[in-house]
């Protein structure tokens, strides 16, 4: 799909569809007054008739039989407040589903009224993330092919190079991450992922370091190795190091730590078969760090930014690690193991350790890490634990301000007794209740004294089903909070 901007008038756009917009409450627009009175009046008529009022997600659609220089109109409602970033995004990824079904191959996209630059990025960016679909692996039918959208026309005079170029760069990094979250595990290896980093490396410029077995034994990195031991799949710590060529260069670095597990068995710990079906996502925080380090390659911010993934898988065999075993861990720890399913947060340990002698100015890590924030947040929304507030308020800055949902929960110290282990420092497995808190308090044991934050993406790793933007299956969810606090930082 190819996106231009352009000023002239919409009613002069020929192509297949003209989508205008009206936010809830308001009037339609003169633009929207002129398609109705070309259309003889069948576009007010048919709102009346549909009940269209304006709100999100609501959508009419006409055609136009030859009346005006486009096949078709499409009618978005934007609610009644400034439309949010997901909104917009919505928005535009409703109005390339319609152009999808009507089999419309190009469309001119009228901005809403008061646009900006950054509303125009949105839009740019909810086309791409709304035309997703991961088919690569589904026989292609010749008698029906698959409609595509060709180009679409962003209109109105917030569209703009800049602007589009910045939302398609976020676009295609949220893209990746769901791209390696939908491939399978015997196609995203850990080997796949440190192979990705290389590439990246080679177009960005980033300097690509891939830790491997030989290297973890070398750092004393127990829970990696504990963790992949079961494998034929060798582990892979990557480290994607970006440097501006500005003044941004002497800041210390953001660094981001995502979770790799590219399929997880549960270890010796099994789980049962139905559990297994969706554990291809278990990498979905180490996939949301690589797409990040996509954006940050292409939009250049002057920052430095550091993404680590601990990739690899968790597999029973005889090698496999064993509950009673202990462990002892890249920072000195001990870890008596009482399920080696609660196998993400000994990968994190190693990982979060690695990350502290890059001297960050903050860490943020990404995971999958526990069926307990998801009971407790539902799916829809992350959870955000960390001991520094003023971190903590930038974290949750930057989600608002990429329109992905998080919610601080307390890094409760009382809990801090279920993980103390009998036989060693700590267990990594706390007690029946608090499971996202106590593993979150297992992981501050490796952050040292710096500023840190762990999301638990358990939940929106995954949809169900198509959502707006949201496409059923991995979900891209976290690379634009991260992107976000990114540009924080640079500020």
């Amino acid at each position: 799909m190819k996106l231009n901007a352009a000023a002239f008038s919409p009613l002069e756009f020929k192509g297949g569809v003209l989508v205008l917009s009206r936010r809830a409450g308001a009037a339609p627009s003169a633009l929207e007054a002129s398609v109705d009175a070309a259309l003889g009046g069948a576009l007010s008529s048919a709102a009346e008739r549909q009940l269209f009022k304006g709100k999100p997600r609501q959508a009419l659609g006409l055609d136009t039989h030859g009346r005006l220089p486009f096949q078709r109109v499409l009618l978005l409602g934007l609610g009644d407040t400034a439309p949010s970033p997901a909104a917009l995004r919505d928005a535009a990824a409703l109005a390339v589903v319609d152009a999808y079904a009507t089999r419309h191959r190009t469309l001119g996209f009228v901005l809403p009224e008061g646009a900006t630059e950054q509303t125009a990025a949105e839009v740019a960016a909810g086309l791409h993330l709304g035309a997703y679909r991961f088919d690569t692996y589904k026989s292609k039918d010749a008698d029906s092919p698959s409609p595509e959208i060709d180009a679409v026309t962003l209109l109105g005079d917030a569209a703009s190079a800049g602007s589009l170029e910045r939302g398609e760069a976020l676009a295609s990094a949220v893209l990746l991450s769901r791209q390696l979250v939908n491939e399978p595990p015997n196609v995203c290896t850990p080997t796949r992922l440190a192979d990705l980093a290389v590439q990246m490396g080679a177009e960005y410029g980033f300097k690509v370091t891939i830790l491997d077995r030989d290297e973890m034994k070398a750092r004393g990195m127990g829970g990696l190795l504990a963790v992949s031991a079961g494998s034929e799949q060798p582990p892979k710590l990557i480290h994607v190091a970006y440097t501006p060529s500005g003044a941004g260069a002497a800041k210390k670095p953001v660094v981001f730590v995502g979770k790799g597990l590219t399929f997880d068995s549960g270890g010796l710990s099994l789980k049962p078969a139905k559990s297994m079906e969706d554990m291809y996502i278990d990498m979905a925080g180490g996939a949301a760090v690589l797409g990040l380090m996509k954006a940050v390659g292409q939009l250049k911010p002057d920052v430095p930014v550091h993404g680590l993934v601990g990739a690899t898988e968790n597999m029973p065999s005889g090698a496999s690690y064993r509950p009673s075993d202990i462990l002892t861990m890249a920072n000195g720890k001990t870890v008596e193991v009482l399920n080696t399913d609660a196998e993400g947060r000994l990968v994190l340990a190693d990982v979060l350790h690695y990350a502290t002698a890059l001297d960050p100015a903050c860490i943020v890590d990404l995971a999958t890490l526990t069926g307990a924030c998801m009971v407790g947040l539902g799916p829809n929304y992350a959870g955000l634990f960390t001991a520094d507030d003023a971190l903590g308020e930038r974290v949750s800055a930057a989600a608002s301000a990429a329109g992905e949902n998080v919610w601080r929960l307390p890094l409760d110290k009382k809990l801090s007794d279920s993980i103390r282990g009998a036989r060693a420092d700590i267990k990594n497995l706390g007690g029946p209740w608090g499971g996202a808190i106590t593993a979150a308090l297992f992981l501050q044991h490796f952050v040292g004294d710096h500023a840190w934050a762990h999301l638990d993406i358990a939940g929106p790793a995954l949809a169900d089903k198509d959502d707006g933007h949201i496409k059923a299956g991995g979900t891209g969810f976290g690379v634009l909070t991260l992107y976000a606090l990114v540009e924080s930082a640079a500020r």
